[in-house]
């Protein structure tokens, strides 16, 4: 028992450790558990906003605002992650090579470029908050409703970018320790944060769906503050300073290099998230719009989790391919594969045998309801092999190899998922549930082509 405690505080103590030495089982999990922890932290956020907006008086218009500006924002989170993906692949590889200056001055390069691209794209969205929501299929009572609470989480993007950002820095030097408080501390402002806000406290007044917003906003932001801190000032491996910010366009070139086919890859999935919440919008109405983003929320929040104990392959695989210990690396991979098998096992048990409870927790609504069971349901047959399938992804990205998920999400999502989608609701009118049935049939497509493409070995060939 005493020796699992120790590992456990390895784990949680953050301190910095060779993972192209120490055992592959130890390196796997030393790294997914802060990992795993950070990213249930990521989805607390939009489940904390749910809860508390699906208890307002307009509770259809204000779950339905949070689900279509989460998909919105998802393309968002495809910039982050895709520019996260080269942070993560270049300072990995760094950090192998035993290279922090040069590790420290590439992840400088990658902030300046994701702050600029970021801070155009959140103007437009505060801009056009309002036809946004239209024209994901709000109407416009709902749009005109949910306006605010939009215009402030499109303007936050930047914030959002950092954390991602920041954290796959931290990820890619192996201290995921860092990574996860930060998502904890922003967490833990934003639980403290909502009711507040969206209640109202004197002298606080209740500020509805808005608060819900503001108070998601501040949490990311002090989140964000306590990465800079460990990134500009503590003594770290990784340590900026201004003059790493220079442009570097050598570096800057590379990272694009990385970072395109990445965020191409995040785009294509989540433009497939957002033509899907259309379909079920335009072919359910509120109700199964409602549900349906109900039941997305509580997949993310084991999706997670499983996507934080994946990003440990990425992790090692760049430093392993950076010492150039590639038998290694595979290893590593087809070990991370094993511990998420297990835990999206458990996942799916408790999606369809505690589904209705889950459910309940967000919403009293049956019809809602009813969307939602059916909906966790229906894309819970297919965790399993996302979760394979999200190891297999993060492999190639960590190597650098971001144009083959690329590819794979473009052929699954786009060429086979939305086509499926829509012929099943529309062609065979089954309406949601075809949309839902499209889930798990596309990821588990994607698995087994990203599984077959990984064994042939393509990926131990890439340079960044």
């Amino acid at each position: 028992m005493m020796k699992y405690v120790d590992f456990l505080k390895k784990a949680f103590s953050g301190e910095e450790t060779d993972f192209t030495k120490v055992g592959i089982r130890s390196a796997v999990l030393l790294l997914a558990i802060p990992m795993m922890l950070e990213m249930a932290m990521e989805s607390v956020f939009a489940l904390v906003d749910l809860y508390f907006v699906g208890h307002l008086k307009e509770s259809g218009f204000a779950i339905q605002t949070v689900g279509l500006t989460e998909s919105v924002l998802s393309v968002m989170y495809s910039i982050a992650i895709g520019m996260s993906m080269a942070a993560t692949a270049l300072v990995a590889r760094r950090i192998g090579e035993k290279n922090p200056e040069q590790a420290s001055r590439s992840a400088a390069q990658v902030l300046l470029v994701s702050f600029v691209i970021t801070f155009i794209l959140s103007l437009l969205g505060v801009v056009y908050a309002e036809e946004i929501l239209t024209l994901m299929g709000a109407k416009p009572e709902a749009a005109a409703y949910g306006k605010d609470f939009t215009r402030i989480m499109m303007g936050s993007s930047t914030i959002i970018m950092l954390l991602f950002l920041i954290n796959g820095i931290f990820r890619g030097a192996g201290n995921a320790m860092i990574a996860m408080k930060s998502l904890w501390i922003a967490n833990i402002a934003n639980i403290i944060l909502c009711p507040i806000l969206i209640r109202g406290l004197v002298p606080v007044p209740a500020m509805g769906l808005t608060g819900a917003a503001l108070a998601t906003t501040i949490g990311r932001s002090i989140g964000v503050i306590y990465q800079l801190y460990h990134l500009l000032v503590a003594d770290t491996q990784i340590r900026i300073r201004l003059s790493y910010f220079k442009p570097q366009y050598d570096l800057i070139r590379s990272i694009v290099k990385i970072a395109t086919p990445g965020i191409f890859q995040f785009v294509i999935a989540s433009c497939s998230w957002i033509f899907l919440a259309e379909l079920v919008a335009t072919t359910g109405g509120e109700n199964a719009s409602a549900g349906y983003q109900t039941a997305l929320r509580l997949m993310m929040f084991f999706m997670l989790p499983a996507w934080g104990l994946s990003n440990a392959a990425s992790t090692l695989v760049g430093q392993n391919m950076g010492a150039n210990e590639m038998i290694r690396a595979e290893q590593s991979v087809m070990k991370t594969v094993k511990y998420n098998v297990i835990f999206m096992l458990i996942v799916s048990l408790i999606f369809i045998f505690m589904g209705n409870f889950l459910v309940s927790f967000f919403t009293q609504d049956i019809e809602i309801k009813k969307f939602a069971e059916n909906a966790l349901h229906i894309m819970s047959i297919g965790f399993i092999f996302y979760g394979i399938g999200m190891v297999m992804i993060n492999a190639f990205n960590g190597a650098g190899d971001t144009w083959t998920p690329t590819w794979v999400n473009l052929f699954g999502f786009w060429l086979f998922q939305i086509p499926l989608a829509y012929f099943l609701s529309k062609h065979l009118d089954m309406g949601p549930k075809g949309v839902f049935i499209s889930i798990p049939a596309a990821e588990t497509l994607i698995t087994v082509v990203a599984f077959v493409l990984f064994r042939r070995g393509k990926w131990k060939t890439v340079k960044v």
